[in-house]
Order: structure tokens, then C-alpha cells, then sequence
């Protein structure tokens, strides 16, 4: 077995597109080992990032072969800033990769995936990323398992504008934009994406499955975090591009703000000025609700529960978008808000 590792390393030392990894995570146990165990060997070099773990994930990273990058803590973390540390790290390790491939720590990466995007890369010159399809891996243990399994089934194959935090760069476009904005807390993929599109290069999304993703929400606050987590990456995106002509997130923060604040806002004045009957146009809500689980197009009980989670979701990411102006005026960088 070290032997055929050893063969197939030599191989991609001499195959056009050359592949490293960047595995990122934070006390991810077991799925850690998954995520290591489904690349290792198959990849010229993985790197591991650790934000501060104390179950030990450094120690089994090491156990398993895979070099290993500590973030320094005394700066806020963030995705963003785990994936540049773990390029340059990747890089100063093997300077001739021609692709990154970008995995989160509670990921288990699909059989021929890598080969499939490598492949990909080298025949298309022009494409800077290269995505796959990213599946839950307990969906029917929780509401929120299966709305995270729903989000990643709903961008189109093909042209994207964005990829997810699973993807294969481009080491030459990774390098042409200076990577991820490190000072994101959220929606950092969509951002370099952009940056990538203004550069000429296109983003792919392959229909072939890429990663297993285990959300492990289970607990009506987390998912609430997460949601909350997106407003606020939705006010840092439009502040930064939401200028024309790519209006990036401006959709996205004004339905926060229109659902999440203006209409109930406008609705008690109302009722206030002119009488507490008017309290019954907040039946636009579940008018709202009727009209989304209408354009599902799973079984009806998983479209009424989606339809619920993207009304009621307007609260948190209201709320995230507030946290964002808070911290803009006060002039401080926002910690990661965490939702495991």
C-alpha cells in the first residue's frame, strides 16, 4: 500500500495539473479523519489547517502523513484567512502544483473527483475554478441537515458565478486576485469569484459528485446562527461590490431588510395610526409561504418546510445584517459566528 502511494506520487509529480490540497476545520473529530483518509494518497501533498482544536485534530492530521499549519489565534479567525495560510503553506511545500483543491474538514471527498477536475482544468485553459456537487451526508437526521442538503442541490450545472467552499482553483488565478479576502466572514468563495470574473477567467460547475458534507445541525439555534452569519456575509459583499454592474448581494439584503424588518416595522405604525386592524397585512407572510412552497419542486413536505425556513429566515439574516452596520461604525472586525 506505501508502495502504490509512493508510485502514484511520483506519476503526478509528472502529470499536467498537478493537484495539492487544503483541508481547513476546527475540532471536526472523526470527520476529519474521513476528509484525510479520502484524499491522502491520491494527491501530491495535503495540507492541514487547524484553528485552535483541542480534540486532538493536529496530533491525527500528523499520525495520517499530512503536514500540518497552526493558525495564529491572537487574529480573528476565519475561513478566508485559514485557506491563504494553507496555499502558501501547500505552496512553499510543492511550488510546481498547478491546482488547489479548497475542502473543508467535515468533508469526505467522492471517488474520482480530483482526477475528474484535474482532467477538467487541463482541458479548459480559460476556467479559474472547478466545482463539483456537494451532498449532505445525514440529511434526514434533522429540518436543518436536509435544508443544507437542499441549498447545495440548488446552483445550476454548468457557467456559475460562484462556487462553494469546496472547489479546485487555478494556482494562477488564485495568485492573479491575492485569494480569499481574508477579512470575511462569510461568503468569501463568491467574493474571489467575482474578483476572478473580472480577470477573465470563468468558474465551472461539474455535474459529478464532489464531497460529502456532514452539517451536523441538529438544535434550532445553530441553524439560526448560520442564518444570521449569511445576512452579515451578504451586507460585506454588497458593501464591497454592490455597486453596478455586478450588484453582488444587494438582492440578497434588501429581502433581509424588506421581510426581516420593513414589513413588520410598517405594519405595527399602521396599526398604531390607523387601528389594529391593519395587523392583518402581515398575512403576507404566509401569502409568502403559499408562494415559495409553490415553486418547490421536491415532495410537498419538504417544500412547505424549505418555503418556512426561507420566511422565517429573513429574521436572523436581518439581524446579521445589523451586527455588520453595528460593526462598521464602531470600526471593528467581527469574529466568526459559529453555529457548531
Amino acid at each position: 500500500m506505501v508502495l502504490e502511494k509512493q508510485m502514484r506520487a511520483i506519476e503526478n509529480l509528472t502529470t499536467p495539473g498537478a493537484v495539492g490540497v487544503v483541508v481547513i476545520g476546527r475540532n471536526e473529530g472523526e470527520r476529519l479523519r474521513r476528509c484525510l483518509n479520502s484524499v491522502h494518497g491520491s494527491v501530491n501533498r495535503v495540507v492541514y489547517v487547524d484553528s485552535g482544536s483541542s480534540d486532538g485534530s493536529v496530533e491525527l492530521a500528523r499520525e495520517l502523513g499530512v503536514a500540518v499549519a497552526e493558525l495564529d489565534l491572537t487574529t480573528p479567525f476565519t475561513a478566508a484567512r485559514a485557506r491563504n495560510i494553507g496555499f502558501q503553506h501547500l505552496l512553499g511545500l510543492e511550488p510546481h502544483l498547478d491546482q488547489v483543491f479548497f475542502v473543508d474538514g467535515d468533508c469526505e471527498v467522492c471517488n474520482g473527483w480530483v482526477e475528474a477536475a484535474r482532467q477538467f482544468l487541463v482541458e479548459h485553459t480559460d476556467v479559474g475554478i472547478v466545482w463539483g456537487r456537494r451532498r449532505e451526508r445525514y440529511p434526514d437526521r434533522s429540518i436543518y441537515n436536509m435544508l443544507c442538503d437542499i441549498e447545495w442541490s440548488s446552483f445550476p450545472i454548468g457557467e456559475t458565478k460562484a462556487c462553494g467552499g469546496d472547489a479546485v482553483v487555478r494556482v494562477e488565478a488564485f495568485r492573479q486576485v491575492n485569494g480569499y479576502r481574508s477579512s470575511l466572514i462569510c461568503g468569501e468563495e463568491p467574493e474571489m469569484c467575482l474578483r476572478m470574473r473580472q480577470n477573465g477567467w470563468r468558474i465551472w460547475h461539474l455535474d459529478k459528485d464532489m464531497t460529502l458534507h456532514d452539517a451536523a445541525i441538529y438544535r434550532f439555534g445553530q441553524w439560526w446562527k448560520r442564518m444570521l452569519r449569511g445576512g452579515y456575509g451578504f451586507a460585506q459583499g454588497a458593501a464591497l461590490h454592490g455597486a453596478r454592474p455586478e450588484r453582488h448581494w444587494v438582492v440578497e439584503s434588501r429581502r433581509a431588510w424588506f421581510w426581516g424588518l420593513c414589513v413588520p416595522l410598517i405594519m405595527l405604525l399602521m396599526a398604531f395610526v390607523v387601528g389594529w386592524w391593519t395587523l392583518l397585512l402581515l398575512l403576507a407572510y404566509p401569502a409568502q409561504l403559499v408562494r415559495l412552497a409553490g415553486t418547490g419542486r421536491r415532495f410537498t413536505r419538504v417544500n412547505w418546510l424549505w418555503a418556512g425556513a426561507m420566511v422565517l429566515g429573513k429574521f436572523p439574516e436581518m439581524l446579521g445584517q445589523v451586527k455588520y452596520l453595528r460593526d462598521r461604525c464602531l470600526r471593528v472586525n467581527s469574529h466568526l459566528i459559529e453555529y457548531k
